[in-house]
């Protein structure tokens, strides 16, 4: 058998491509990964590692464009919409805004909590059978407030949205939360708790997942930049990188932001933008947060691990704009500082940005392409690629294998973007 030949090449080595090997990699399907760096070195790396079936309810909304349009005169606002002219982000924006009304919010927020919901059920045993040491911990997710007025909004927009779709969410006083939470300072008026959110840490996640695709006779090609993919009667017939020519029967895109760059080499307009986020990663100080938690008025989430400490999170529309903005991580310093007792460890370990693949209507690109017949899109996560991981795999397998999938498959498929 030619040794540059698999089943099935997947395109990518982030979360989202190690999920789908692996899942594939169960089902008795060979494998071979692509990836352009090392397994897990994109947005998978440095996000906070939150578990979230509470975050179903999507990001635009009426009021969210507004929004968006006046944090161009803030370069620290958690939603920040860089002003320079780019023709893709403008009609990426242009597709986001006619999505701010409640009826595609509704929809968006459905579709989120079915994958995001399947893939919370799955990861618990997935850790156990598979041996997965990333500090998973199934504690819940703490949401934070320091003004009631935006309280009262996100019970009425986020709460009670959650509520619909069976995810259950507490309502708590400010009393409350500071029994739950000594680590933060006073001045908390109330919390929405979580209770089936979780965390872990997710560059172990990836690492862990990379070692259990190789242990399962997986390939994993890193450093393999694609340059050119070769087609023959509609369909893709090999993928050539800096690492040779490599042959698929089928091949998974799961490059995550860089989907639409890829994607322009096979003539698909992919609906996706790069959302930039930052994180600061420490070492644990004495006085920690027990739970995951976001400070909402700053839009921050914090997360901590044995090994760790981290504040992550903020949305930065700048294109594929690279490197770090200590405007941005001073936002994420300052907030911690307005929160926590403690809020930096001894040691800054690590600051990172990464760009998070987001799709106009915020629900991921899963499913066969309509365009090329052996192609399948696994990508456009957004800020949730690690608590979809697990379903994404499953969803990608049992497509790829013709079985039945657990999750309805049609609110994720490429065709309605005719890709």
């Amino acid at each position: 058998m030619d040794a540059s030949r698999s089943d099935v090449l997947v395109l990518g080595g982030g979360v989202i491509g190690l999920a789908c090997a692996l899942y594939l990699l169960k089902a008795g399907v060979s494998v071979r990964l692509l990836e352009q760096g090392t397994p897990g070195s994109g947005s998978s790396h440095g996000n906070c590692g939150t578990i979230t079936p509470s975050h179903a309810p999507p990001l635009a909304m009426p009021g969210t464009l507004g929004v968006a349009m006046r944090s161009m005169l803030r370069a620290d606002a958690p939603l920040y919409l860089n002003p320079r002219f780019d023709l893709d982000r403008l009609r990426w924006m242009l597709g986001f805004a006619r999505r701010c009304n409640w009826r595609d919010f509704h929809r968006a927020a459905v579709a989120r909590s079915a994958i995001l919901q399947r893939s919370r059920r799955l990861l618990a045993p997935l850790m156990q059978e598979e041996g997965l040491h990333c500090e998973f911990v199934e504690r819940g997710e703490l949401y934070v407030y320091r003004t009631q007025r935006l309280m009262h909004a996100d019970e009425r927009h986020h709460a009670a949205v959650l509520d619909r779709l069976g995810i259950e969410v507490k309502r708590l006083h400010g009393d409350q939360i500071a029994g739950m939470e000594p680590a933060l300072k006073p001045g908390i008026v109330g919390g929405l708790y979580h209770p089936d959110d979780a965390q872990l840490r997710p560059d172990r996640y990836v690492a862990e997942l990379a070692r259990r695709v190789r242990e399962r006779g997986g390939t994993i090609e890193s450093g393999a930049r694609i340059d050119q993919f070769g087609m023959q009667d509609g369909r893709i017939s090999h993928v050539r990188t800096t690492r040779g020519v490599f042959y698929g029967d089928r091949v998974i895109m799961a490059l995550g932001a860089w989907s639409p760059l890829l994607g322009k080499m096979l003539g698909l307009r992919l609906p996706m933008q790069p959302g930039k986020g930052y994180s600061l990663t420490y070492s644990r100080p004495a006085r920690v947060p027990r739970h995951a938690m976001v400070l909402r008025e700053a839009s921050v989430c914090v997360t901590t691990w044995g090994s760790g400490f981290r504040l992550g999170s903020t949305m930065e529309f700048s294109g594929y704009d690279e490197g770090l903005n200590q405007v941005r991580l001073q936002a994420l310093r300052r907030a911690a500082a307005e929160h926590l007792h403690e809020p930096e460890g001894a040691d800054l370990q690590e600051e990172w940005w990464g760009w998070r693949p987001m799709s106009m209507d915020e629900i991921p690109i899963i499913g066969p392409s309509t365009r090329w017949s052996n192609l399948h899109l696994a990508t456009a996560h957004g800020m949730l690629g690690v608590s979809m991981s697990a379903a994404t795999g499953e969803l990608v397998a049992a497509q790829l294998l013709g079985k039945p999938a657990e999750i309805d498959p049609m609110p994720y498929a490429p065709a309605r973007f005719g890709l």
